[in-house]
């Protein structure tokens, strides 16, 4: 059903730089061997995503230390003393984290916006390398910027606001829970969040998927991602739920320091290609399933006509002549020689031969000599030869000067290639 709903991308595909000229017959065998052979590659288009993430990631961490600020000066401890006891703190950590959320994740959506300029340039080049093979170049980078950023944005803003409201409603339901509120209707509100933000960013994955691929209209891209997204609903939450590896290795990690360090480690060097590369795969695989590919070999670039004075010119007779003069007679070209025959009957004298063993292969000699002899007599005329040997009989007229000054002069063999 969703293959007929379709419509507006074939033949739309934004490959403005590109050719496509390769589809993949293995989806994970072939982008594999893909990261393989562009390793390099990969790692400076993880380098370029990761400037774009650095506010997203100054938020982050400034988030992290302005909780801990405020958790190591409010008293937390209900009893400080023997008979002295602080105000009560019932629900005072909770209502902390949601001032802190509401601001700091207010800020997390504005540097989305900053950080879609790194995730359509990603995706472009990771699509262009799947598309041709592993081409690459940082202004085909910036040509995924110019052509994807809108459709990437889109994207970008609906996950953080889904997610900005999923952490309030989180934060409330601590803090209602906290403050002796019936659980029920806060832990079902924050389900319902969950849930929503789940859907939308499956829906989202899908238009920034088609908004790179396709240059199409807007609602053309809504729509469209809608459909894939209903005809391949299941694979897109396990394929999507694999590209973020990288992000629920930090959150598994976040209370071990040293597995918290390896995975940013991992995420800053790899990371953001990573999700990249399995998610654009997975989506270039079901375009190819729900559309015909359309593969053509790059044009071969014309190549520029020699300019006039490099053009090679005529031979010169007379050069040619000259050049000859110059190599000397040659035993091989101004006679006859008979060609190998190999079906010529001949005589090898064996280890231990007699007289008459001798008189054969002498017979075999002359026959032979006799057969080149002969060879000779009949071809001796040929104009090749006879050319060739009047060349160097009239030597001093063919180099003749032509002039009145020099019309009766002539070039002794001592002086001819002076």
């Amino acid at each position: 059903m969703a293959q007929s709903r379709i419509q507006h991308l074939s033949g739309n595909e934004n490959a403005e730089d590109y050719v496509r000229s390769y589809v993949p017959q293995s989806r994970w065998g072939d982008t594999w061997r893909l990261v393989k052979s562009n390793f390099t590659k990969f790692l400076l288009i993880n380098l370029l995503t990761m400037l774009f993430f650095l506010p997203a990631a100054a938020v982050i961490f400034t988030r992290a230390s302005y909780v801990a600020g405020l958790a190591a000066a409010y008293p937390f401890s209900g009893n400080l003393g023997i008979s002295f006891t602080t105000p009560s703190t019932v629900g005072l950590a909770e209502s902390i984290t949601l001032s802190a959320d509401m601001l700091f994740f207010g800020l997390l959506v504005v540097s989305g916006l900053i950080a879609a300029v790194g995730l359509a340039g990603c995706g472009y080049a990771v699509k262009k390398m799947i598309a041709t093979n592993g081409e690459f170049t940082v202004k085909g980078y910036f040509r995924g910027v110019k052509t994807g950023y809108l459709s990437t944005v889109i994207a970008v803003t609906a996950v953080m606001v889904m997610l900005y409201g999923t952490v309030l409603v989180g934060d409330w339901a601590d803090l209602a829970t906290a403050n002796g509120a019936a659980g029920a209707g806060p832990v079902a509100a924050k389900v319902f969040m969950i849930i929503g933000t789940v859907l939308v960013g499956l829906y989202a994955a899908w238009f920034y998927a088609v908004g790179i691929s396709y240059k199409v209209k807007m609602r053309h891209v809504f729509k469209n991602a809608f459909w894939l997204l209903i005809g391949t609903a299941l694979q897109s939450v396990f394929m999507l739920a694999f590209a973020l590896v990288p992000a629920w290795l930090i959150w598994s990690g976040a209370g071990i320091p040293l597995m918290l360090i390896i995975c940013l480690l991992f995420l800053i060097a790899f990371g953001f290609v990573f999700c990249t590369v399995v998610w654009m795969a997975f989506v270039q695989w079901v375009f190819d399933a729900f559309m015909p590919p359309a593969v053509a070999a790059e044009k071969p670039r014309a190549k520029k006509k020699a300019p006039a004075a490099e053009l090679p010119k005529p031979a010169d007779p007379e050069d040619e002549k000259r050049e000859l003069l110059a190599a000397g007679r040659s035993e091989l070209i101004c006679k006859p020689i008979k060609p190998i025959d190999v079906n010529a009957k001949t005589s090898a004298l064996p280890a231990a031969f007699t007289r008459e063993d001798m008189a054969v292969a002498a017979a075999v000699r002359e026959d032979i000599c006799a057969g080149v002899a002969a060879y000779y007599e009949q071809h001796k005329d040929d104009p090749k030869y006879v050319e060739y040997n009047k060349l160097f009989a009239d030597r001093e007229k063919v180099v003749a000067p032509v002039g009145k000054k020099n019309k009766n002069k002539k070039i002794s063999a001592e002086n001819l290639l002076r």
